[in-house]
């Protein structure tokens, strides 16, 4: 099927470009969300008619999501996942939880514009691309923790094996410190005097 781009599509062409597309993709993305027009003589002749506005409105709409990607990039936003303690989540993270996370931050993201490769299934900082316009790009961070603190600590650079490390090397030197103690107060008894059969201490 032959449309005619009403504005650059990645893969696909620019502006302008007459380009063969399979019919499930032209009825389902490209002509409902006003990318494309089937190449039919006389959308041919509109989109001639119409080349200058359609220009200008996408370099208008290109400086806002420029201005919006400036803002955008490099920001790092958290979202609280439960998961074991290998880090696994119970479930993952979504083009929808990262939009909702930026959204919630005070930036205007939609769950269409997230490009995630797959979905996110660990603890951690991720890498997510974010397409604000066909020619504009940003990148942001999620900070994928089971609490704000932990999310804290790995956007200090420590990983969800270190931060378990550090736990496990915690708890192991409450316990050493425990049988310390236990150890010591048991000399202390040895070392305290013991009465004689008449009732004197005797060391």
């Amino acid at each position: 099927m032959q449309v005619i781009l009403l504005e650059r599509v990645a893969k696909l062409g620019q502006m302008g470009d007459v380009v063969d597309v399979k019919p499930g993709f032209a009825r389902n993305f490209l002509l409902p969300q006003g990318k494309a027009k089937t190449a039919s003589e006389a959308n041919i002749a509109s989109f001639e008619d119409q080349k200058a506005q359609l220009e200008a409105r996408n370099l208008e709409t290109k400086k806002e999501a420029e201005a919006l990607a400036a803002k955008l990039d490099g920001q790092q936003f958290i979202v609280i996942r439960s998961a074991s303690d290998a880090g696994a989540l119970y479930g993952s993270v979504t083009p929808r939880d990262a939009a909702d996370a930026a959204t919630a931050d005070g930036f205007t993201v939609d769950k269409k514009q997230v490009v995630l490769i797959a979905p996110i299934k660990y603890l951690g900082l991720h890498s997510v691309s974010v397409k604000l316009h066909p020619e504009v790009e940003a990148v942001i961070n999620l900070n994928v923790a089971r609490s704000v603190e932990e999310a804290e600590l790995q956007a200090s650079g420590k990983s969800i094996q270190e931060l378990a490390a550090e736990e496990e090397a915690a708890a192991e030197y409450e316990i050493s410190e425990l049988f310390d103690d236990i150890g010591s107060a048991a000399s202390d008894d040895d070392d305290a005097p013991v009465a004689d059969a008449a009732g004197e201490e005797t060391n």
